[in-house]
């Protein structure tokens, strides 16, 4: 059997944090901020976790990470 590969789109958008949840940065956080409220701009800010349904299609494109 060849080795699996990492997809390289996934591993650029989630990490793994210690406790082994995936986290990722949230969308529509990179420009056009005078157009959103201070309180969208602030939770955009903190990073969120993948919920347990998708974390078993996302993790078997994170082959060794």
């Amino acid at each position: 059997m060849p080795k699996m590969k990492t997809h390289r789109g996934a591993a650029k958008r989630f990490k793994k944090t210690g406790s082994g949840k995936l986290k990722f940065d949230r969308a529509y956080g990179s420009h056009l901020f005078a157009n959103k409220s201070t309180k969208q701009k602030r939770h955009l800010r903190k990073a969120g976790i993948v919920s347990a349904g998708d974390y078993k299609r996302i993790k078997s494109l994170l082959a060794y990470k």
